[in-house]
């Protein structure tokens, strides 16, 4: 599997735009700012049928040092949580010979249970 960079995208966009590169440069860096200031804002950002990006706050928890076996504190943070939307779901179930299948809504379910528990966890620790 390849990995893409800006750069390549910026270059495949102004071929096939046939616009010069700067352009295409200015545009996407300034579409990638105005998603990472959005989201800075708490604010949830919608693109149909592409997905959703939306910022989520991971409570405050307890872990392990691996090395060590030490308990550790790991502060709350905010996260950044992208629902993958319909055509890139049918597109990626194109790609790998049907495997993903999300009809049934299954994935959705598993988003809200994770939501439902800690909803449940942070009123009862109250």
């Amino acid at each position: 599997m390849a990995t893409i960079t800006k750069k390549e995208l910026i270059d495949r966009i102004a071929d096939h735009a046939s616009q010069r590169r700067v352009q295409v440069k200015r545009v996407i860096q300034q579409f990638l700012d105005e998603i990472v200031d959005e989201l800075g804002k708490g604010n949830r950002l919608e693109f149909r049928d592409f997905g959703v990006f939306e910022t989520k706050l991971r409570k405050a928890r307890k872990a392990q040092n691996p090395k060590t076996l030490a308990p550790v504190d790991v502060p709350e943070k905010r996260t950044v949580k992208f629902k993958v939307g319909r055509l890139m779901k049918q597109k990626l179930a194109q790609l790998m010979g049907g495997a993903i299948d999300d009809e049934a809504g299954d994935v959705d379910d598993m988003d809200d249970a994770e939501e439902e528990e800690e909803d449940e966890a942070s009123s009862s620790s109250r």
